[in-house]
């Protein structure tokens, strides 16, 4: 049966972390829901924001594969939790063979169709694909003894919430499904992986999953739930603890705690890093440290695009875009955004807007030429032996583009 991934207009609300990828490439728990539904081996198509199309096509394997499939299709919403639940919940959606929808809230989470009721996905954008599901009409699939349960990421503070959620399970499916060795109690290793000498851990909430050529030096400090990516490095004397995900490629050092980094990002000194997101091809100076927990111990309100929205969550840290940098001794206030391809220097006490030179305590909030960040691209990219092409420089062009707003009302005039 064909899949189809879309995203709908609620996917601007996941800024700055959606600026530059899909909805569907977000790491929660350790798995991108792109990868989740790659794995059924089925046709597989997507539906995203036009300036992405480029850089999905050079980065993603959505050529048409599996079988002749039977005349159903099943759309999913790329703003689903990619949890074991979450997945499971698909399967019966799939093998039902029932046709209808399923709404978290008010959005459609999945929907199952006739492929003559599909449009062609080359040919409309996500917005009027969302009306024509909305269009169809379909049934619910809410039936008496199945009640189908999605959630989807609203705000970006979810991602950290559904994260802490679900890593446990997500961890045991992988332990089911791969091939690993058991090095430590508690500590499964893939082919090349290795733990330094002297390094403690602790599994009892949670195992810790070392990827291929994972690496963890010596005198580090583990607790699980953890889970490390492919080639991800964790630095001497570094602390992970009780909730981290790591991608790829990713060079790790001082206190981690319930967090997510994307693949390529670098955290490499000392400093702390609690319940915050790191999108990819980020640096973090050393010493630079984030607040989880308001001094009043309440619970966390965060600030998007003006407006402020509860979160109902205790520990809420940062969230960082793509290609954001810190400086040394950085210090960010709890419950911050940082946009996308910004420079951060000195004390984080606002949401910091993409594209910018941000160093209030210093007084100025000077704009980044889109060229900077090309050309920072560059020297990145050549450090990793990745090659820039085209539609990366494209995308940062597209991502200037689509913050521009967010200079504009930054609250403070920038001095450009």
């Amino acid at each position: 049966m064909p899949l189809l991934i879309f995203e709908d207009e609620h996917v601007s609300r996941l800024y700055p972390v959606t600026v530059g990828r899909p909805a569907y490439a977000i790491s929660v728990g350790s798995y991108r829901l792109i990868d989740r539904l790659l794995a059924w081996n089925e046709e597989l198509t997507t539906v995203v924001r036009p300036h992405l199309r480029a850089v999905e096509q050079a980065d993603y394997a959505l050529a048409a594969r599996g079988g002749a499939g039977d005349g159903l299709v099943l759309a999913v919403n790329a703003r689903l939790v990619p949890s074991a639940e979450a997945i499971k919940q698909l399967r019966a959606i799939y093998e039902a063979r029932n046709i209808g929808v399923v709404r978290t809230g008010d959005a459609i989470a999945a929907a199952l169709l006739p492929q003559d009721m599909r449009p062609p996905a080359e040919e409309v954008d996500a917005a009027m694909l969302v009306r024509h599901l909305g269009d169809l009409r379909l049934p619910s699939l809410v039936t008496p003894g199945q009640d189908y349960e999605l959630p989807l990421l609203d705000y970006p503070h979810d991602i950290i919430r559904y994260h802490m959620r679900t890593l446990r399970g997500n961890l045991d499916e992988r332990l089911h499904l791969g091939t690993y060795q058991e090095i430590a109690d508690g500590v499964f290793a893939a082919p090349g992986a290795t733990l330094g000498q002297y390094a403690v851990t602790d599994t009892k909430a949670g195992p810790i999953l070392l990827e291929e050529n994972a690496r963890i030096g010596p005198h580090c400090y583990l607790s699980g739930p953890a889970h490390l990516g492919p080639k991800a490095r964790i630095i001497e004397h570094s602390a992970i603890k009780d909730g981290v995900a790591l991608g790829h490629t990713t060079k790790i050092g001082g206190e981690i705690e319930a967090s997510i980094i994307e693949p390529y990002t670098n955290k490499q000194h000392y400093g702390f890093l609690g319940h915050s997101y790191l999108g990819s091809w980020i640096n973090m100076g050393a010493g630079t440290c984030n607040s989880d927990l308001k001094n009043t111990y309440g619970q966390v309100n965060m600030e998007y695009n003006g407006r402020k929205v509860p979160t109902g969550m205790q520990f809420v840290g940062v969230i960082v875009g793509d290609y954001a940098k810190t400086a040394i001794n950085t210090g960010i206030f709890t419950g911050k955004t940082i946009g996308v391809c910004s420079m951060v220097y000195g004390f984080v006490t606002t949401n910091v807007p993409s594209f910018v030179n941000y160093a209030r305590l210093f007084g100025q909030v000077t704009e980044t030429p889109v060229d900077v960040m090309v050309a920072t691209q560059a020297r990145m990219f050549e450090r990793r032996n990745v090659t820039q092409r085209p539609c990366d420089v494209q995308l940062l062009h597209a991502m200037y583009e689509l913050t521009r707003h967010e200079r504009q009302l930054a609250g403070e005039p920038l001095s450009l």
